[in-house]
């Protein structure tokens, strides 16, 4: 492989936290209230999170739990500093986005045929047709646009995926007018292997300074994988508080990499984050709590049992 994994680590990482998008839309027990949900994004803003996925503006048949996303963004405490994104995968999504006052969007294509099918209910080719005028219109009003690459490694339909295909799609959502592209691990079955091969392929045409990692943690290969990924140049991670989701698409893939053992790691390794982590371990356990469910995160819950 050509990617150089000798180079210094970063001094500083942008962790992105998908936590109350990514993680509660693929948690059990229906939509959270959304003074909860706005709760919980004003204290990931307090912990040092700048970049937070904060809604989604889809139809609520698909994901019932985004349906009071407008109301969520009416009640957090905006800050200047954060940025609160949201998912808009049409033209409609993206208006009601641009009503609630986002400053940034995404828009999310695969790597795969059949898991596009699954997704969004249309091809590769034309996901990304209809895409390009809600990108256009983003950019329009001003508003930044990241884009997301689902199952770049594997897909649970159709296997081992084409890293050229990776790259290829990748490409094309830069062309549009994304700032950033996030490459996801969707069902956490990638190995740091796997990952390198596929980001070899991507790095011909796409620096990785435009290039995000998006890891699940299914078979606990996550963190292997950020810091291979960290080791050849890439600088940003999506990460879910306490480990919050999944991906209702893929059976089996039942947590993304939490935002805690992320933060611990890289610290660990000298890297500046801006995120106080004692602070995020109390958040994660709270929301953990709330859920009724276990902590998904193994810093915070042995950062939370020695309090």
């Amino acid at each position: 492989m050509t990617v150089n994994t000798q180079r210094p680590l970063a001094k500083h990482v942008k962790v992105v936290e998908v936590g109350p998008r990514d993680g509660l839309q693929n948690e059990s027990g229906g939509m959270l209230d959304a003074k909860v949900k706005a709760s919980l994004i004003n204290q990931l803003a307090a912990a040092g999170l700048t970049h937070i996925e904060a809604a989604a503006f889809v139809h609520p048949k698909w994901v019932p739990q985004m349906a009071n996303s407008a109301q969520v963004l009416q009640l957090i405490t905006a800050h200047n500093h954060v940025s609160y994104s949201a998912l808009t995968p049409n033209m409609k999504g993206l208006e009601r986005a641009i009503e609630a006052g986002v400053n940034e969007v995404a828009v999310f294509g695969a790597a795969s045929e059949s898991f596009s099918q699954r997704n969004t209910n249309c091809s590769i080719a034309q996901s990304l047709t209809r895409f390009e005028p809600v990108v256009q219109k983003a950019l329009d009003a001003g508003l930044k646009v990241r884009g997301y690459v689902s199952v770049v490694v594997d897909c649970p339909y159709e296997g081992a995926i084409s890293p050229t295909a990776v790259a290829d799609i990748a490409q094309q959502l830069i062309h549009m007018g994304c700032y950033e592209v996030s490459l996801g691990d969707t069902i956490g079955t990638a190995t740091p292997f796997g990952m390198l091969r596929m980001l070899e392929a991507v790095n011909h045409k796409i620096p990785t300074s435009k290039l995000a990692g998006h890891c699940h943690n299914t078979y606990g290969q996550a963190l292997a994988n950020v810091l291979c990924m960290l080791e050849a140049g890439v600088t940003t991670f999506d990460s879910s508080v306490a480990g919050l989701g999944g991906c209702p698409y893929a059976k089996g893939a039942s947590g993304n990499l939490a935002t805690e053992d992320l933060v611990y790691m890289l610290h660990g390794l000298g890297i500046h984050t801006g995120i106080q982590l004692d602070r995020l371990a109390r958040v994660g356990q709270n929301i953990s709590d709330l859920l009724g469910r276990p902590n998904g995160s193994h810093a915070g819950q042995a950062m939370m049992s020695s309090v």
